[in-house]
C-alpha cells in the first residue's frame, strides 16, 4: 500500500474507531450469525489431541477472565469433543502484557 492511501486508512479508522468492537461485550445486540462460522471436517481424517498444556496460575487466572468474557457475550459456547483438543496459545499484546 502506497504510503498517501495508508495514511488516509489510519486516519479514517482513528477517527472513526468509536463504531468498532473492541471487547466481545461492544457486540452485543449482534446477531452471532453475522460472524459465526462451523469447521467442516473430513470424517476419514484421524483426530488430533494434544497433551494438556498446564500454565502458571496467574497465567490460567488470564485464560479464564478470557474465556468468561466470551461465554458472557454469547461469542462461544462450551462443547465436549474429547477427541480434538488444542492447547491456548497465549500471545502477548505489542506493550509486552
Amino acid at each position: 500500500m502506497i504510503e498517501d492511501v495508508r495514511n488516509q486508512v489510519v486516519n479514517y479508522l482513528r477517527k472513526n474507531k468509536n463504531i468498532f468492537a473492541w471487547t466481545p461485550l461492544d457486540l452485543e445486540g449482534i446477531d452471532p450469525g453475522v460472524i459465526t462460522h462451523h469447521l467442516n471436517l473430513d470424517p476419514s481424517v484421524k483426530p488430533v489431541k494434544q497433551k494438556k498444556r498446564h500454565f502458571r496460575p496467574e497465567k490460567d487466572k488470564i485464560i479464564q477472565g478470557e474465556v468468561n468474557k466470551l461465554l458472557s457475550a454469547g461469542h462461544i459456547k462450551e462443547i465436549q469433543l474429547p477427541e480434538w483438543l488444542s492447547n491456548v496459545v497465549l500471545v502477548p499484546k505489542p506493550s509486552g502484557k
